[in-house]
């Protein structure tokens, strides 16, 4: 396969509501798409950066300046391409693994639409449909989050995550148990915004029956959580501290983690997210698929990682209207409190450009010099 062209998208999305974490509020996502052209198919990825380097060290701008700048010519400059030589290809470039992502995820669209093959076939999937959880950010007053919480269970969503910071956590937990009761599926999001001194703090966490308090502290303490774990009786989940599958690795031995969320652009992409999933099924450790408030290119690759056997934990797909009134592909619906998981070759999705050019899409052709 031949890599003739990139093209790169980017789309402002307005979100359905604010999306408040310990990062701050987000009222939308300046998004970067980037869809590759080759001599057999074209395929097309989402990069999940965000807007500003408040996750991890990326932001969509500066996505976009590296895929223009090195990851793309370095493409240009391979004889033939395939999904397994991308990242290697980009070795050469230290970090930047959500622009990667992005690349990686393209590249393995064209070459499964050339193939006839779904993803979630080839990543070794073994469901039709997923199980649907919702993350709820921080709200302005307990009320208005019980209100939240009521109309995404309405929605038949079968689990749901709880942003919490310093401040927010506790009371609002007490709320949600008293009126959605014990048999509500909780887990809350922490997002690193607790230090090592808040630790007897978030052992109070231990009485509210959560599946899962995930990353409380900053993404290289693997000390801290390790000894959350050892002291606490809620799962301690890492999500920021996995970059790799080796990282998962030297988190479980440490004993750092019970549970990993893995997200394909936090460690550069589908095929690493793979071998993240391969290295917890082999130590026993359950994971999940997180979110990035993705359009339908990045959902429709999560619902077919999502669909390997490892994923035991309703992850944070969601559908479309969860973050968007209208999507760049056919919506994502919940039924039953489950995804489909897409049968078409690639990704299953077909991007609608008419609908980019409705939102005052952006698209720039880069072509090998």
């Amino acid at each position: 396969m031949k890599l003739q062209a990139v093209e790169l998208v980017r789309v402002r999305m307005p979100l359905v509501r604010p999306f408040r974490t310990s990062f701050g509020v987000q009222e939308g996502r300046h998004v970067l798409l980037v869809r590759v052209i080759t001599d057999v198919a074209e395929g097309w990825g989402e990069c999940v950066s965000g807007d500003v380097p408040s996750y991890n060290e990326e932001w969509a701008d500066g996505s976009e300046q590296v895929v223009r700048r090195w990851l793309a010519p370095a493409l240009f400059a391979l004889p033939s391409l395939d999904s397994a030589r991308v990242l290697p290809s980009l070795g050469h470039i230290r970090g930047h693994r959500m622009a990667k992502a992005a690349l990686e995820s393209a590249v393995l669209d064209a070459e499964l639409r050339a193939a006839g093959l779904p993803m979630a076939a080839f990543l070794g999937g073994v469901r039709d449909r997923v199980e649907a959880g919702v993350s709820v950010g921080i709200t302005g007053t307990v009320g208005e989050l019980l209100d939240v919480v009521a109309g995404y269970l309405d929605e038949g969503y079968r689990r749901i995550k709880l942003k919490i910071e310093p401040g927010w956590d506790v009371e609002p937990l007490r709320a949600v148990r008293e009126r959605f009761g014990d048999g509500l599926a909780l887990q809350v999001d922490a997002n690193t915004a607790y230090q090592r001194a808040d630790l007897p703090h978030l052992l109070r966490l231990d009485e509210f029956g959560l599946l899962l308090v995930e990353q409380p502290f900053e993404p290289r303490d693997l000390a801290a959580h390790a000894e959350l774990a050892r002291r606490g009786s809620t799962p301690v989940c890492l999500d920021e501290s996995i970059e790799s599958a080796a990282d998962a690795a030297t988190a479980i031995t440490a004993g750092a983690c019970d549970i990993v969320n893995i997200k394909a652009g936090r460690v550069g992409g589908f095929l690493e997210a793979r071998r993240v999933h391969d290295v917890c099924q082999a130590h026993g450790v359950p994971v999940w698929c997180g979110g990035m408030l993705e359009t339908g290119v990045g959902r429709a690759g999560n619902v077919a990682l999502a669909s390997l056997p490892g994923f035991t934990l309703p992850g944070d797909i969601s559908a479309s209207r969860r973050y968007y009134e209208t999507d760049v592909t056919e919506p994502f619906a919940v039924v039953d409190g489950h995804l489909r998981v897409l049968a078409g070759p690639g990704l299953g999705v077909t991007v609608r450009d008419g609908l980019l050019a409705e939102l005052g899409a952006v698209r720039d052709t880069l072509r090998a010099v």
